[in-house]
């Protein structure tokens, strides 16, 4: 149930959009993730994936994990300028990619996350991850183009780019930072090889 007015917990970030004023509603996931980190902005998000691309030398699992960010960055923006049968074939391939990615992740690099990043982080890594693939499931059940359509795909596209931010401005960093070398180079091995069984499956 909706928090009322009244209630101190709920800021200008986490109210819920008045429908009649347009815009999505928020999930409650959304509005936790909302409080706890707000939005990062294009500037910061930049800085973010600068500093992990030079921390991430020598490093496969990140360069990997960067990697598969850009592919899904360009998805996002094939879906947004296609039409019809373009933007649902976008769609189709970026559920997959995110799902695999998403496995790989969650299989290889999230325990890590949980010793040299915090509990509290991989348990919020997973809470997106399963988020996004409710919403993106309910994305491909909608007619390409419609505003409703372009909603949802903004809606999920602003939640994966806050996920990315905080795995790359934090998480990922922490991982390279603190674990040891011999556990970042088996972090790197099966990361691939997950993705790549999951990829030719």
């Amino acid at each position: 149930m909706a928090a009322s007015k009244a209630d101190p917990r709920v800021t200008p970030q986490t109210r819920l959009p008045n429908p009649r004023r347009g815009g999505s509603p928020m999930s409650f996931l959304d509005r936790i993730a909302a409080a706890l980190a707000p939005a990062a902005s294009d500037e910061q998000r930049a800085d973010a994936r600068r500093q992990l691309e030079e921390l991430s030398v020598g490093e496969p699992f990140a360069e990997d994990i960067l990697a598969q960010h850009r592919q899904i960055e360009a998805l996002f923006a094939e879906a947004r300028e296609a039409a019809g049968p373009g933007a649902e074939a976008a769609v189709r391939e970026l559920a997959v990619l995110l799902n695999g990615h998403s496995m790989a992740e969650e299989a290889v690099v999230y325990p890590d996350i949980s010793e040299h990043s915090g509990k509290a982080h991989a348990g919020m890594a997973y809470e997106e991850h399963a988020m996004t693939k409710v919403q993106l499931a309910e994305l491909q059940k909608m007619a390409p183009g419609t505003r409703e359509w372009r909603e949802k795909l903004d809606h999920i596209e602003s939640a994966v780019q806050q996920h990315v931010y905080q795995e790359e401005s934090s998480w990922l960093p922490d991982v390279i930072r603190h674990a040891p070398v011999e556990e970042r180079q088996r972090i790197s091995m099966e990361f691939r090889e997950y993705f790549q069984r999951f990829d030719q499956g």
